[in-house]
């Protein structure tokens, strides 16, 4: 009851002092755009760092019984497996679908500063305006899922949501700088992270197969090894806590796991492949209109 009127009280000063109330909400966007200005420059490398940070709460958080549930049922193996498979799946072609049908200055991988030579209001950003980040979430949450551990889930998931929050904003106030009522208009009516896909409208560009090759093979191939990482961590767990109830058992991953490790080694291949003709040759060099 007493804080009950503690707050009514509160309530009744902030409203009393609008300004102050909006003035310490602006220091705080502003201070979260800093700080989301710092993110971005390495938006690259800090998901897997929370990949990394997250194996000592997957640990922490196995649970035996479940993974022997998974470890000794086919069914639930496989449907687990397929919706983790199926949701990296399409944060992977939306990430394709983005990179392959934008136009040249929009959605670089320019990491010392923000570049925009355009507003790009089509395509895919006609229906939301962060595909590129909600692209990496579920490609991601595909990854989450595969561990089979909803702590783990809902905890990464809010660590990504407050990472990704700040770089948006970042931008966004970029964006608003460098476009003014432009961006007000499109944001107006673009939501920024759930797509509003019946406000589609078809872009400038066509998908380019080469567009998407050239870019895009790195971050197919981070995910194999992403999937592969988890599941030899997974693997690891069950193993020791099976250890501790039955003794020593012998470590032959290679030989039970040997799908998705053989699936790395042929990725990887194709990898170094893709690569070399990227390098060596121009094949897959960028057109002017393209990134």
């Amino acid at each position: 009851m007493v804080s009950a009127v503690l707050f009514f009280i509160f309530g009744i000063c902030v409203s009393l002092h609008p300004e102050k109330k909006t003035t310490e909400k602006m220091a705080l966007i502003q201070s979260m755009e800093a700080t989301g200005a710092k993110l971005f420059k390495y938006r690259g490398q800090i998901p897997v760092l929370i990949f990394v940070l997250a194996i000592p709460v997957l640990a922490a958080s196995f649970n035996t019984n479940l993974a022997e549930s998974w470890y000794f049922n086919p069914t639930a193996a496989t449907l687990t497996v397929a919706i983790a498979i199926l949701t990296s799946l399409c944060g992977l072609a939306l990430r394709a679908y983005t990179v392959s049908t934008t136009p040249k200055g929009t959605s670089g991988r320019n990491t010392a500063s923000q570049v925009a030579n355009t507003l790009n209001t089509r395509g895919i950003y006609s229906v939301v305006r962060h595909p590129l980040y909600l692209a990496n979430y579920l490609v991601w949450l595909g990854v989450l899922i595969y561990t089979r551990n909803l702590f783990v889930i809902i905890i990464v998931s809010l660590v990504y949501w407050i990472y990704y929050e700040r770089i948006m904003l970042a931008e966004e106030a970029y964006l608003r700088g460098k476009f003014g009522y432009a961006f007000e208009e499109w944001a107006a009516r673009v939501p920024a992270f759930l797509p509003k896909w019946s406000r589609f409208e078809g872009g400038m560009l066509q998908f380019s197969w080469k567009t998407f090759v050239r870019r895009e093979y790195a971050t197919w191939l981070s995910t194999v090894y992403a999937y592969l990482a988890t599941d030899w961590i997974l693997y690891q767990l069950w193993r020791l806590q099976m250890e501790s109830h039955y003794g020593e058992l012998e470590d032959n991953y290679i030989t039970n796991h040997a799908t998705i490790f053989w699936i790395a080694v042929a990725y990887t291949a194709i990898a170094l492949i893709i690569k070399l003709i990227k390098h060596k040759t121009h094949w897959l060099d960028a057109t002017p209109d393209r990134d």
